[in-house]
């Protein structure tokens, strides 16, 4: 059991989600007090000595189903480390199971038709469902992953294929309308709606308790085929362990934590985990700016005081006397591309720097394709940080002349009319891949930034190994910036805006 708890934690450190040496073996103890004939016991267990994060949570859920599988977890059991291992009814506990395996792993192949195998499957689906009992259901799931997933040893397919033509084989759709039809309501009767329901409506109260009684069979039904799916599923993974080995299936099942999740390629869900992640991380940051200001270095030499304090030593400045040193907040000045893909990158960055802008004096964004514009207006009247990096797509004049990034005359027009606002407490942050559409790169306006700037970052969002090639100039612009960085995550973005000081 040690090894395979060892193994699970090596594949959530390679998922992204810290452990450290204590949680281990908090794991582990845990793991030893917990019977592993309770899967969910286990995994709860696991989950409060492990998680740290409910964002950590989903990736957490993959790597535990597919390490610590019904078969792991009995493997486990017969070793004897620890539990009893779960208990297992034989295929033929079901009726009709045996005549249904007939003809081996394949659907369709063996002494029996394969339809006539597939309506006895069917039939047993239905039965199972009926009764609800879970190790039943459970049952049902390892005959139908044996007769119908028609795993192929070596063949690179995921989960997602074999639990297809599993629960095909299955048909739910016909076991849902099976189990369902006898209690529809009457004709008349409605679907248990507002005015079968509210008292007083005419209808005799007999009526209305059939309605309700069958909505809930509903709603019981579409739960127990909702279970049966998810057992169907974590049959499927447990035989691909055997199969292939967790190792390797954690690897195609594995899933980015939310702070490793690229910002142009993120789907529309994991947009939405990005943003809720922004908020606590902001948080986070601004905490760390501020405490690191205010234990920032003494100040300067005090030599009148230092003198002063000497005379009991006999004038020797044993204790040296510093003056207080004041900290400034310092200004961020944000350049960012909003051009085409970029902007999403830009969206994220722009929502990150203004949430945390009570550490900066000040804030000033300015954005551009071929052309440059302030936004801070738009910021400044805009409810929310969401409507303001809303309205900048279509309230900022960005465009000069086709639309298409011109690095070189956006930062000649940000040098020529906002230059001068740019001073010694300035951070300039630069957001954009640098690809100019092979246009002249104008670095002396860069350079004139950063020679009147405290720092100049650049933060890239395509990966370092695209830096200059096609119509990228970072080689050119990369000299004159403090620092050009590889920014595609939450994860990186913070370590980038962690600087900011």
């Amino acid at each position: 059991m040690l090894e395979l708890l060892g193994g699970f934690i090596k594949e959530l450190r390679e998922a992204g989600i810290p452990v450290s040496l204590r949680e281990a073996i908090d794991a582990a103890e845990a793991v030893a007090l917990t019977p592993l004939d309770d899967r969910e016991l286990l995994r709860a267990a696991l989950g409060t000595t492990l998680v740290k994060s409910e964002e950590h949570w989903a990736s957490f859920a993959t790597a535990f189903d597919v390490w610590f599988s019904a078969g792991a977890l009995r493997r486990a059991g017969e070793e004897g480390l620890s539990g009893e291992g779960g208990a297992r009814l034989p295929f033929d506990s079901l009726p009709g199971a045996g005549e249904a395996l007939e003809g081996g792993g394949r659907a369709g192949s063996g002494t029996r038709d394969g339809a006539e195998a597939v309506g006895d499957l069917r039939r047993l689906a239905v039965e199972a469902l009926a009764s609800g009992d879970a190790r039943l259901l459970a049952e049902l799931a390892r005959l139908a992953v044996a007769r119908h997933a028609g795993i192929e040893a070596g063949r690179p397919v995921g989960v997602s294929y074999y639990l297809y033509r599993t629960l095909r084989a299955l048909d739910l759709d016909t076991a849902r309308a099976s189990l369902l039809g006898p209690l529809a309501p009457a004709e008349g009767e409605g679907d248990g709606g507002e005015e079968g329901l509210v008292a007083g409506a005419g209808r005799p109260h007999g009526r209305t308790h059939r309605a309700l009684a069958s909505r809930l069979r509903r709603d019981d039904v579409e739960l127990r085929i909702e279970a049966l799916r998810r057992l169907v599923e974590a049959e499927v993974r447990r035989a691909l362990v055997a199969e292939r080995g967790a190792e390797a299936l954690g690897r195609v099942l594995r899933r980015p934590l939310v702070e490793d999740v690229d910002f142009v390629h993120a789907s529309g869900e994991e947009l939405a985990r990005m943003h809720r992640a922004l908020y606590p991380l902001a948080r986070l940051l601004a905490s760390r700016l501020a405490r690191r200001r205010r234990h920032r270095r003494r100040g300067s030499l005090d030599f009148r005081s230092t003198i002063r304090h000497s005379l009991p030593s006999g004038g020797v400045p044993v204790e040296p006397r510093f003056r207080r040193a004041r900290p400034a907040k310092p200004e961020i000045v944000v350049l960012a591309d909003v051009s085409g893909s970029v902007a999403a990158f830009a969206r994220f960055t722009l929502h990150l720097v203004y949430a945390i802008s009570s550490q900066f004096s000040k804030v000033r964004t300015f954005v551009f394709v071929d052309g440059v514009d302030e936004a801070t207006a738009i910021f400044a009247r805009s409810a929310t940080i969401a409507e303001a990096v809303a309205r900048v797509a279509t309230e900022a004049d960005v465009v000069h002349l086709d639309g298409h990034s011109d690095y070189g005359h956006a930062f000649s027009v940000f040098a020529g009319r906002w230059g001068g606002s740019v001073g010694a407490r300035t951070n300039v942050l630069i957001l954009g891949d640098a690809r100019s559409n092979y246009h002249a790169p104008n670095v002396e306006a860069l350079m004139g930034v950063a020679a009147r700037a405290r720092r100049v970052w650049w933060l890239n969002p395509e990966p370092r190994g695209y830096w200059g090639s096609g119509d990228s100039i970072v080689a050119q612009y990369e000299p004159f910036v403090d620092g050009m960085f590889e920014c595609r995550t939450i994860r990186q973005l913070e370590r980038v805006v962690g600087q900011l000081d």
